[in-house]
């Protein structure tokens, strides 16, 4: 059963809105998902400013994943990548010690685009939290696909439905994408922590009603999850990992090693992408948040 909803909460990135749902005042994490943070849906004419691209920036103690429904992002990082992440493709980047990337809309600027997918941050265990960063791009087979009564689906990463997705994970998890038939039904894949975030149309988890830009908490249970209408739902989930404090783009265990990262930063010490080094977003100066994974 939906133990809880969360609304995303929607916000400018200085030309680019996304819907926030994680982290939420009413709950931080998801098994080791720490963020979640729609992108779109939004049309973007040819010659669209730069003002729209994510310029560099760090992160410690996470993996990004970027997933898209459509569109094309450029991602250029610090470990020397340079990928293009197009529709049912994901880019895993595991930032540890440290990172910095960017992501830029140059297929939207060179001809427009209709851009829309999700950006999840996962948490590193303790003991891998530092781990030399790095960066994977996964499409294809890597991405075990299935149809079954009106569903079709991919596995993202992790372990769900019998499959096995090849991208390197740090904890037990899954994530998967289901693109659904009005009436058609599914099982939840069961773990510790679980929860759906609806990107378009509308379900119901026994009886329970979740719409387009909600996430639901699920409980314990052998539950069923049903489209009311054509929908595209997110599932994920995993094993918890215990509190975090999230800061700006830090995600650890400590509050010293933010501190550090933030330092770190503001003072220059953290290598640019190697193709995209001329500009960077710099530190935010807010205060420091006193409560774990607050943002």
């Amino acid at each position: 059963m939906i133990e809880m909803m969360i609304p995303q909460r929607r916000r400018s990135l200085g030309g680019f809105e996304v819907g926030r749902v994680l982290p939420a005042t009413e709950r931080r994490m998801v098994g080791p998902f720490v963020f979640f943070d729609p992108k779109g849906p939004l049309d973007m004419a040819a010659g669209v400013s730069r003002e729209v691209d994510v310029r560099p920036h760090p992160h410690i103690g996470l993996s990004t994943v970027t997933y898209l429904f459509s569109g094309e992002i450029v991602h250029r990082d610090s470990v020397g990548s340079e990928q293009a992440i197009r529709s049912g493709e994901v880019n895993w980047m595991v930032a540890g010690r440290g990172i910095t990337h960017s992501e830029r809309f140059e297929r939207a600027r060179r001809e427009g685009d209709h851009v829309h997918g999700i950006q999840a941050w996962v948490a590193l265990p303790n003991g891998d939290d530092e781990t030399e960063p790095s960066f994977s791009h996964h499409a294809g087979d890597d991405l075990p696909v299935w149809r079954e009564g009106g569903v079709r689906g991919r596995l993202i990463a992790g372990d769900a439905f019998g499959f096995n997705a090849k991208v390197r994970t740090h904890s037990p998890l899954f994530y998967a994408h289901l693109e659904m038939d009005p009436g058609a039904t599914t099982a939840l894949p069961l773990q510790a922590e679980r929860a759906l975030y609806v990107a378009a149309g509308a379900v119901e988890v026994e009886g329970q009603r979740c719409a387009a830009g909600e996430m639901a908490i699920i409980g314990p249970g052998r539950d069923r999850l049903s489209a009311l209408e054509p929908s595209i739902v997110m599932l994920l989930g995993g094993e918890p990992l215990g509190e975090r404090f999230l800061y700006w783009n830090f995600v650890s265990s400590s509050m010293e090693r933010i501190e550090a990262a933030k330092a770190d930063w503001r003072a220059g010490r953290m290598k640019l992408p190697d193709l995209d080094h001329d500009e960077f977003i710099p530190l935010p100066e807010e205060p420091t948040p006193s409560s774990k994974t607050d943002r």
